[in-house]
């Protein structure tokens, strides 16, 4: 992309490094904290060291701080950076964005497009990698900016897990329905609705399997719209600590759907692994153009 233009993003969009490294996408890290320490997500913490101090230890975790944000947007004001596209997570379930957008109007030197996403994880960050190969490959800051307000209705994610016990505790759920939940033993599948709060898709009982091709069912149904059609669309898997689940996915997905391209499949970062355990799997789907 052009040598003053950067993508911005957060650690909860769930960009695979090697992906943000490869395509300049630059993103700040959440907070994972410990008793004994705050933690940067991505940086000095994976998912694999969180899911070891499970059950007795869950961390918290928190948004970067404003000096955090105000000091990275000086530094890119003095790397030559005059463009920036900053693509986040939904408001109702991070402060991210709304503090980026608060900062940027700080630098007049930067011009920012902040994108809420109304997503989570990779839902988010596939928009970051759908930007970034678009100015990658020759296309006007302001063409991508206006493709992304089309495109917000184009992605797909729902996901499952094998316990709502920490969403429950970090909140994202109520007693009601981590109760009813835990005493049924339903795995809900759950998606961002069209503001970007969470929503119960569907109730799922059974074992993995019949997990699996549920979750394959709403997400397809919602890429098609209610129709026959085999939509094209780029296709992520995220995982949480469940990568033979995920694998599985992916055969499921190559024999049934051929205009389906997956791209791949992904570990969620420990920032999202603190508020999902062990056991989830998701399907993130993008329409293409």
């Amino acid at each position: 992309m052009p040598g003053d233009t950067l993508i911005l993003t957060d650690s909860c969009c769930d960009v695979p490094q090697y992906l943000a490294r490869k395509l300049g996408i630059r993103k700040i890290p959440v907070h994972v904290m410990y008793p004994e320490k705050d933690y940067l997500d991505g940086i000095d913490i994976d998912p694999q060291m969180v899911y070891d101090r499970f059950p007795g230890e869950i961390p918290t975790t928190s948004t970067p701080s404003i000096t955090e944000i105000t000091d990275l947007f000086r530094s890119l004001e003095e790397e030559g950076i005059r463009k920036v596209l900053s693509i986040h997570i939904s408001e109702h379930l991070s402060s991210t964005v709304n503090m980026v957008r608060s900062v940027a109007k700080e630098f007049p030197s930067i011009r920012t497009f902040v994108f809420d996403t109304k997503n989570i994880s990779i839902g988010s960050g596939i928009y970051a990698l759908y930007a970034a190969k678009r100015l990658n490959d020759g296309d006007d800051f302001d063409a991508v900016c206006e493709s992304l307000e089309r495109k917000k209705q184009d992605c797909t994610l729902m996901f499952y897990m094998d316990s709502l016990e920490y969403l429950h505790k970090g909140g994202r759920i109520g007693n009601v329905t981590y109760f009813l939940s835990d005493q049924l033993k339903i795995k809900p599948i759950i998606a961002c609705d069209s503001e970007g709060i969470y929503r119960t898709v569907a109730k799922v009982r059974g074992g993995s399997h019949c997990g699996r091709a549920r979750l394959f069912e709403e997400v397809f149904s919602q890429v098609e719209n209610g129709t026959d059609d085999d939509v094209p669309c780029d296709i992520i898997i995220p995982y949480g600590g469940a990568k033979e689940e995920a694998q599985l996915l992916e055969e499921m997905i190559r024999s049934k759907k051929k205009n389906a391209n997956v791209l791949f499949q992904m570990q969620i970062t420990a920032s999202m692994a603190v508020h999902t355990g062990p056991g989830l799997l998701g399907l993130c789907a993008l329409r293409r153009d």
